[in-house]
């Protein structure tokens, strides 16, 4: 019985994330014209592009969505410069299908351990449908403070489905500080006196 009281805590425990859903734009009307081989190279570029840059962010792959990925960040400044590191690393090896994406932050339910539930989910998800081009949306009302290099422009106030009311959003551009360096070699320093 205790087992299965925990369980459900656990299945029920709210956690503070940003999530980020990014997609490649055009993908299908690319796998139309030119098959899937050439479809299947750009994705496989794509995806371990988005490993890469996944892994010196900090961020977590939660889940891949055909030609796009859901991603997790415990701190909003890590998936804005993942999302502006993709952009910028995917322009050639992606062409001619751009990446557009969608960022919220909030409180979302950790869902059986590997998924979540929640209105900022849900937010992202509707953002990267909405973008166009090379696009990484953001509501203004879940800024928290952004990065160095990065800028926030307003685009207006966007009508979400799902969503009560008009939201106010930007679109992030810029160049973040490169990662921060791998600190594996701390150990072989001289200690602090």
């Amino acid at each position: 019985m205790q087992a299965t009281k925990r369980a459900r805590r656990v299945m029920r425990m709210r956690v503070p994330r940003t999530f980020v859903f990014v997609d490649l734009s055009g993908f299908t009307n690319y796998t139309a014209a030119f098959g899937d081989d050439a479809a299947g190279r750009i994705l496989s570029a794509f995806r371990t592009i988005v490993r890469a840059v996944a892994s010196e962010r900090g961020v977590r792959i939660a889940k891949w969505l055909g030609d796009g990925c859901m991603v997790v960040a415990v701190d909003q400044n890590d998936a804005i410069e993942f999302v502006l590191d993709l952009e910028k690393r995917a322009a050639d090896v992606c062409a001619p299908l751009n990446i557009r994406s969608g960022l919220a932050t909030g409180h979302a339910l950790l869902f059986e351990g590997d998924d979540y539930i929640g209105s900022a989910v849900n937010m992202a998800a509707r953002l990267c449908d909405h973008a166009t081009g090379v696009e990484a949306l953001m509501p203004t009302m879940h800024i928290q403070r952004l990065p160095d290099g990065v800028t926030a422009t307003p685009i207006g106030e966007i009508e979400l489905r799902g969503f009560p009311g008009m939201i106010d959003v930007v679109k992030l551009s810029g160049v973040p500080q490169a990662p921060q360096a791998d600190t594996s070699d701390l150990w072989t320093r001289t200690p602090f006196i």
